[in-house]
Parts: C-alpha cells; sequence; structure tokens
C-alpha cells in the first residue's frame, strides 16, 4: 500500500471542498517531510477507493497540483512529486455560523479572492455552543487565522468569552461586530441599526403610503436586535405606526401595511397570506425582505430587498487575511427597490 494514503485524510465534517482537503493534506505532507520529492503518488483510482470518493474529486486535485507545479503524470506510471519547494499557502480557519445562499455568496468571493494563497478549512457550527467549542478547541491551534461568524440562538457570552480565547493577530470577525469581543481584530461588518435606519429612510416616499409598518422578528434568533433599534427609531422619527412581530401565523394581513421579513419561511408565510387575501402588492400591502438573493427578483414581480453586499464582505475579508490586517471595515448596505413596495 502506498504510504501516502495513510497521511491523507478527508474530513467529512468540514464543508471544504474534498479536492481542497486533500491538495492541503499533500502539501502539508510535503512540509512536514513526510512526503518527498520524486515520491509515487497514490493512483486515481488508489485515492478514490481509499478516500471513498469521485474519481473526478482526485483528477480535480491533482490538476491543480500541476498546475502549481508540483505533481508530473508519466503516462503507464502515475503521478510524481517534482518539486517540494513552494509557497507555503496561509492556514485559514473558517466557521459559519449556517449555510444559506447568501453565505454562499460570502464563502466563494473569500475563496476567489485569496486562491492559492491561503488553504482553508471550512466548518459550520449551526448557531451552537457546543458545537463550536468542539470546533474552536480542537482546530484553531493549527491556523494562522481564524475567521469567524459569530452568531449563536443561546449562551453567546460564553461564546465571546471563548473568541477571546484566541490570539487577536489571528482572529478576523466576520459580519457581525460582537460586543462580547474585546481587543485589537480584524473584523468585516454590518453596523445593523443604522443600515436599516438609512435604508427605511431611502424608502421613505414608497413607505408613505402605508400608515403601518410591521418587522417580523422571530422570538429565539440570532439576528441582532439593534435591527429593532433602528427600526423603531425610523417609525418614531417619521410618525409611523409600527408593531414587533414574532410569528405570522395569527397575522390578520391589512390594508395600508408594510411588511418587513428577516427570515426566508416568514416571507413564504407573508406571500401565502396576501395571496390567500387578495391583496394587492406594493399597493394595499408593501413587502420589504431583509438580505438580496436573485429568486426575490422574480417572486410577487419583483420583491424590494435591503441587503449588504455579501460578496464584498467575502472580498474584504480575504483582504484582511492576506494582508495580516486588523483593520475594522464596515460593509454598505444596499436597497434594491421593486414592485413590492
Amino acid at each position: 500500500m502506498n504510504k501516502i494514503l495513510n497521511i491523507v485524510r478527508i474530513d467529512t465534517c468540514s464543508i471544504t471542498p474534498k479536492y481542497l482537503q486533500l491538495i492541503n493534506s499533500i502539501l502539508r505532507g510535503i512540509q512536514s517531510g513526510q512526503i518527498r520529492k520524486n515520491e509515487l503518488l497514490p493512483s486515481i483510482n488508489e485515492f478514490s477507493c481509499a478516500l471513498e470518493t469521485a474519481r473526478s474529486t482526485i483528477e480535480r486535485a491533482y490538476n491543480e497540483l500541476k498546475r502549481m507545479g508540483l505533481v508530473k503524470s508519466v503516462a503507464g506510471k502515475g503521478f510524481f512529486i517534482v518539486h517540494t519547494c513552494f509557497h507555503r499557502p496561509i492556514k485559514v480557519l473558517l466557521l459559519f455560523n449556517k449555510l444559506s445562499v447568501n453565505k454562499k455568496m460570502i464563502y466563494d468571493s473569500f475563496a476567489a479572492k485569496l486562491g492559492s494563497e491561503a488553504a482553508i478549512d471550512f466548518y459550520i457550527y449551526n448557531n451552537d455552543y457546543t458545537g463550536f467549542k468542539r470546533l474552536l478547541q480542537e482546530k484553531s491551534e493549527n491556523y494562522a487565522k481564524c475567521v469567524i461568524i459569530p452568531h449563536f440562538n443561546e449562551d453567546k457570552e460564553l461564546g465571546y468569552q471563548l473568541i477571546n480565547t484566541l490570539p487577536k493577530e489571528k482572529l478576523i470577525l466576520m459580519d457581525k461586530l460582537a460586543e462580547g469581543v474585546s481587543g485589537e481584530f480584524g473584523a468585516v461588518y454590518e453596523d445593523f441599526e443604522s443600515d436599516i435606519y438609512s435604508a427605511l429612510e431611502q424608502l421613505r416616499d414608497r413607505l408613505s403610503r402605508y400608515h403601518t409598518i410591521k418587522i417580523i422578528f422571530p422570538q429565539h434568533t440570532y439576528y441582532s436586535k439593534k435591527i429593532l433599534t433602528g427600526f423603531l427609531r425610523f417609525c418614531q422619527q417619521y410618525g409611523f405606526k409600527q408593531e414587533i412581530l414574532h410569528c405570522l401565523y395569527q397575522e390578520q394581513i391589512e390594508n395600508g401595511t408594510a411588511y418587513i421579513n428577516l427570515v426566508e419561511d416568514d416571507l413564504v408565510i407573508l406571500i401565502e397570506k396576501m395571496i390567500a387575501g387578495s391583496f394587492a402588492v406594493g399597493k394595499d400591502v408593501g413587502v420589504i425582505s431583509y438580505n438580496e438573493t436573485p429568486i426575490k427578483k422574480i417572486i410577487l414581480d419583483g420583491i424590494t430587498t435591503i441587503s449588504t453586499d455579501f460578496s464584498m464582505m467575502g472580498e474584504k475579508t480575504a483582504d484582511l487575511v492576506l494582508n495580516n490586517s486588523m483593520e475594522k471595515i464596515q460593509i454598505p448596505f444596499k436597497v434594491t427597490v421593486r414592485n413590492s413596495l
């Protein structure tokens, strides 16, 4: 058996694509001296069977290693290590609170900007402190940078305390500036209070068609309560009746009301209720949806959104990694006006 099969590992809990995990394992083997120049790598079939993954995954990894100039294929013999001197990529531990369309946009732009300059190991902790603690304690020491989206359904103070144990030079927070995390560290974040306030100001002329604005803010959510602070400040400033709803099941839709939803499930319920009541969206009632996604261009002939620039968030975070920077960067909030308001 090729000894390299015992060196390479695929972590099935990681969201990092398997071909990248394979590349990173081989690079680590080279750096540690376990894999040497002129050494024969396992065949595509051997790797595919040993790692229980598709041949195309192995082929993609080998093609990338060939592009990097580290591996050469010889017809009838296989794949060989031809160089062991290479630029060492920055090792990044990336921890997201959940998967979503928007998180994919962040990841794609982050990974694209880093390119071959970084080796990313990507995990999801599902807003759960216990899972987050396990990942951080088991893995953080092995990385030059820990990039974290710090959202917890419960025990957020414990989560912040745990983040505070990291060396600040390796910490980068994404999406949220957690108030419980102290010291100098890098961050790319949203200002939730000012973002929603300024967004609603931009929509004030259209909102003037409605006498009441209701925001649907789930009872148990990781969303920042500063969103509510900005919402209430706007309504008080401009004389709108307002209401905070924790769910929609008992809600009776009324003419003259504009709704702001944060989560996609609530948007579905809201649309169903409006259709059932034969309300004209954008006339009888208004809809503003948090976070831009492609489908919102189509639903109800276009839903007005207020959203951070997720691609920019990923790119700016990558810049902090590449520049070893502790800068704090606020991402702009964008209003996209469509027919639902």
